[in-house]
C-alpha cells in the first residue's frame, strides 16, 4: 500500500475486507479494472454502496477517499483515491455515472 495511506484508511479497509468487500479497484481509461481478474468495468456496471473521505493530517488539500462498491458480476470491493492523486478528476466524472445506493 501507499505510504499516503494512513492508519484510519487501512482500518477502514481491512472493516470493508472482513465484510466480504475483497476486491480492489482502479480507475483506468474511464474504467474500473478488478486488480487480481484484470477484468473491467463502465459507470452502467457499478453500484456505489457508500464514501468515505478523509483530510490529509498535514494538509487540508490532501484529501482520500475510499468507495465501496458492488459490480455487475456479483463481486464487492473498494476503490481507494490516495492524497494528491491526479485520478480525483477522472474519478468524479466517472461517479456522477454510477447508480448510487448510500447507505447512511
Amino acid at each position: 500500500m501507499s505510504s499516503d495511506i494512513s492508519k484510519r484508511e487501512i482500518t477502514k479497509l481491512n472493516e470493508f475486507i472482513e465484510k466480504g468487500y475483497s476486491a480492489s479497484y482502479k480507475l483506468e481509461n474511464n474504467r474500473l479494472r478488478d486488480l487480481k481478474t484484470d477484468k473491467t468495468f463502465g459507470p452502467k456496471d457499478v453500484t456505489l454502496i457508500e464514501t468515505h473521505r478523509y483530510e490529509g493530517q498535514s494538509s487540508p488539500k490532501g484529501t482520500s477517499i475510499i468507495y465501496k462498491i458492488h459490480t455487475n458480476d456479483g463481486r464487492k470491493g473498494t476503490l481507494l483515491v490516495p492524497s494528491g492523486s491526479q485520478a480525483h478528476l477522472s474519478l468524479d466524472k466517472f461517479m456522477k455515472d454510477v447508480s448510487a445506493k448510500i447507505n447512511k
